[in-house]
Parts: structure tokens; sequence; C-alpha cells
């Protein structure tokens, strides 16, 4: 357009197009201008919303770690540290940003911050990175390096670390031409100060949601290895807390979480409606350790809740569980298969239980059968027709019943064995001692504890007829016929009749007694 010879004309054509091509210019520069400002507010109000988020994090954290600081409070540390460097950085940032802005009459006029002057004097000095820059520079290395050595403690944050690193590099750049420049030179110098103001904004952006990944990555780390099947055992789930010999087992194998840094904070057990004191059970590795006696034969129930705080309010886990005591065996079960007796006329003292069943869940009836206390039981079998009698004996456990039954042979009292001064049989005896001596009975090597008194006997003298006596001792009629006998000589006591206290059984028949005389 500007050689050769232009008519007049022309030459005003021509510069009515340079004219609209610089004024294209200008509208296209501040297009471009408004269009920075533009997302710089946007972005302004993503960094406000991510700060409360990750302010909501820190406050969060802060209860976990006050509930459960065993899981918490090494992440509560960690993450307040980045949170200090990240708000350092993001300071600094802000604080040059309102200088920057303090240069133009209206901070949202972004269509007059065309110019690049503050941060090409700020940063830069003779071509040259000034101290303000290199203290820019110097904070950026700060968080960088600060979370870094941060995540270089916690296992698996390789990745994030290589992002932090990355993201926040100030190495150098390489322009369109293949120069390279300083990473500030590169970024900040020459540009429009609305050009500036956005990377500034958009580096705070990248502060804040770095902060936020980070805590994000750390958190789910500790969940990660909370949930690990590494912290998981199995669990064995019954209905009932014993079975009985031939019943299906219905057990179940579940999962069950082991994690020493969940505690409850508080316990409130009973054992069988009880409350377990203090001293009575442990928090131990996140397990409620009991100290408590295994009690009488039975089931015993523990019931009661754990409560744990969680994000400032107490959650209740209910706790239901039954165990069974049983007799510890201390001796052999050793049984006469034949002797299986009962007595007429005795109480018999019997001992009924089932094993791993509490008494007072034990019902046991026969004929003649009554329980004293316990397992303790009677039998009197005196009026009991036959020579036998059924036991019939049932328990109850979980719910459900089990029945046994065992036979007792009757048997009538043993025959007594009469009995002078005490010996029994044929005996040796003075004249004179045996006057004075004592007719008695007794059983011979029975069980039971069974005195017999004697009420009356008869007495035969050799050539003397037979003397009936009342009483257990000779009277003057015996006495007299007992002076008549010779030295050597037999007499008899025999017919002895003896009853037992409290029996109402017709005994046999007393065996006789023969005492040679000695003088």
């Amino acid at each position: 357009m500007a050689s050769g010879n232009l008519s007049p004309r022309q030459k005003m054509i021509n510069l009515m197009y340079l004219i609209f091509i610089a004024m294209l210019a200008l509208n296209m520069s501040k297009e471009v201008l408004s269009a920075f400002g533009l997302m710089n507010k946007k972005l302004t109000a993503t960094n406000e919303v991510t700060e409360q988020r990750n302010n909501a994090f820190i406050a969060g954290l802060d209860v976990k770690a006050s509930e459960q600081p065993e899981k918490y409070l090494k992440l509560k540390a960690d993450a307040a540290q980045i949170h200090v460097l990240a708000d350092a950085l993001d300071s600094h940032i802000e604080d040059l940003k309102s200088k920057m802005v303090a240069t133009v009459d209206d901070p949202t006029d972004y269509e007059v911050m065309d110019k690049g002057d503050y941060l090409d004097q700020h940063f830069f000095k003779g071509g040259k990175i000034d101290k303000e820059g290199q203290e820019f520079l110097s904070k950026i290395a700060s968080f960088r390096d600060g979370v870094t050595d941060i995540l270089s403690t916690i296992d698996g944050m390789e990745p994030v670390i290589k992002e932090v690193k990355d993201k926040f590099s100030t190495n150098e750049e390489t322009n369109r031409d293949g120069n390279k420049l300083d990473w500030l030179d590169y970024h900040y110098r020459g540009f429009p100060l609305v050009a500036s103001l956005t990377k500034l904004t958009a580096l705070q952006n990248d502060i804040k949601t770095t902060e936020s990944e980070v805590l994000s990555n750390m958190l789910q780390g500790t969940l990660t290895s909370e949930v690990s099947m590494t912290n998981y055992t199995t669990l064995l789930e019954t209905t009932k807390s014993a079975y009985f010999n031939g019943e299906q087992f219905d057990g179940q194998i579940v999962l069950g979480r082991k994690d020493a840094t969940t505690k409850p904070n508080r316990v409130e057990l009973t054992l069988d409606g009880r409350k377990l004191s203090e001293n009575e059970y442990s928090i131990e590795e996140g397990k409620v350790k009991l100290k408590i006696g295994t009690g009488g034969v039975g089931e015993h129930k523990i019931e009661g809740k754990l409560i744990f705080e969680q994000d400032g309010e107490e959650v209740e886990v209910p706790v239901t569980q039954s165990f069974a005591t049983v007799a510890k065996p201390n001796a052999a079960t050793i049984s006469a298969d034949k002797m299986n007796v009962v007595y007429r006329g005795v109480k018999n003292p019997m001992t009924i239980s089932f094993a791993g069943i509490a008494d007072n869940n034990v019902n046991a009836s026969a004929q003649g059968l009554s329980r004293v206390s316990g397992s303790k039981y009677v039998m009197d079998v005196t009026t009991v027709q036959g020579r036998e009698v059924t036991i019939n004996v049932t328990g109850k456990i979980d719910g459900m019943s089990v029945n046994d039954r065992a036979t007792f042979r009757i048997k009538d009292l043993p025959k007594p064995t009469g009995t002078v001064r005490g010996e029994d049989g044929t005996i040796k005896m003075q004249r004179n001692a045996l006057e004075i001596s004592t007719v008695g009975a007794k059983f011979d090597d029975f069980d039971f504890e069974l005195p017999l008194n004697v009420t009356g006997f008869k007495f035969k003298v050799p050539g003397q007829p037979t003397i009936n006596v009342n009483g257990n001792k000779l009277d003057s009629r015996a006495k007299s016929a007992l002076l008549k006998a010779k030295r050597g000589e037999d007499v008899q006591v025999f017919d002895i009749e003896a009853k037992a206290s409290g029996v109402n059984v017709i005994l046999k028949k007393v065996s006789p007694i023969m005492i040679e005389l000695t003088n």
C-alpha cells in the first residue's frame, strides 16, 4: 500500500485502513484483558470455596484426633504443618496481588491493567532477578519442599510427591524460540498486569487444591490401612453357647476387624444382670478384656453397650453375648453296674445334675424323691411297691431340653447282728460281767448310720427254762438262772427284738449271741 505514486484519494483510503486495523487491535486487546479479569474473578471464587473445605477438614480432624488420638493424632499434626506451609505461600501471594491492584484506580476495571511495569520493576532489576523475586521463589520452594518432606514419611505417597514437585517446579523454561529462560522471567516479565494477577490467582488455586488433594490422600491412606485385610480376623458366631451330642452345629464364620486404635470412650456392661465395675475389665489394643470369674455351672449373659465418640456425638454399640460354664472334671466316674441300689426304711441321699447345666435348670422326678437343695436329693422308697424305682431327669439349656433316666434296685435293710457288750457271735465272758452287760444290735458293713434300740430278748441257760427279758439288760429272773450255770457252759441270747429310730419297716430277725462263761 505504501509503494509507488499514489493519488491523494488512495493515500486517504490507505490511512483509513491503518486506522481501522489499529481500532480492531485496540478492541481485541480490551477483550483479552477483560477475559483475564473474568478468569481471575472465577478463580478467586473457587479459591474461597476450596479454602473453606480445607478449613473444615482441619476442624473435623481436630475432633477425630480428640476422639481417637492413636489413629488421628499424627495425621492431624502432618495436616497442620501442610496447612501452615500453604497459608504462608498464599498470604505472600495475596499481599503481592494487593500491591499490584493498588497501582490502578479501580481494581475491577481490568481493561486498564494492560501494563506490566509493576512486576517488571518488583521482580527484576538490571535484567536480573531482584531480592523480591528471589523471596517469591524461596516461598514457593519452601512450600514444595516442606510438603514433600512430610509426605516422604508416609507410605504410598510417591505419586503425590511427584505431582507436588511438578506443579510447583521453578526450573528453567524454554520459550517458543527455543531459548531457555528463568522460571520467573518466563512467567511474569513483560506481561500485562491483569495477566500476571490471574496467573498469581491460579497459583493460589494450585496451592489450595494441592493442600486438599494431599489431605484427602493422607486420610485415604489411613482409611485404607484401617480396612486392610491384614487388620481382620475370623470370628465364630453361634446361636447358642453350648451344643449337645448329635445336634446340628449352626455356627457362622465371619470377619471381624481388629484395630488397636479403636477404643470405646465408655463401657457399660452387666454379667447376669450385675453391673461390672471398672476393675472387672480393661481396654487393651482396641479390645475390652474381661476380668471376671466364670461363675457357677450353666449359661451366663454379658449385656450392655460400648460407647464411642464420633463427630462430637456418642454412638452406642450394643453388646449381647453369652458363655457357658461347665463343671471341671476332677474325678473319674467309676460305677459298678449292678450296684444302683436304694434301701427301704432309710433316707437315701442322692446327687442329681447335668454337666454344663445349672442346678436350677435341672428337674428330677420319681416316687419317693424330694429335693433338698441344689443338686442334693433324698429318696425314701419305704412305701414303694416292687423291687425297682426309676428316676427321670430333665435339663434345660439355650431353650432346649435334654432328658435322662436311671433305674435303681430296691433292697430291704440287711439282717442285724446281736451284741453283748458290743461283741457279737461266740464270745467268752465272766459271769459277773454278763450280769451287767447291755444287749444290743447293729448292722454290719452298712453305709447308713442307723442305730438300733433293743427292747427285749430271750435268755437261755443250759438245764434252765428260757426267760423272756424286757429291755436290754438281764433282769432278776435271768440273773438267778445265770447263777445256776456252770463254768465253761454256753448261755444264749436270742430272739432279740430291735427297732431303728424313724424306720417304719419290720427288721429282719437279729442273729443270736453265744456266751461261754469263764468262771
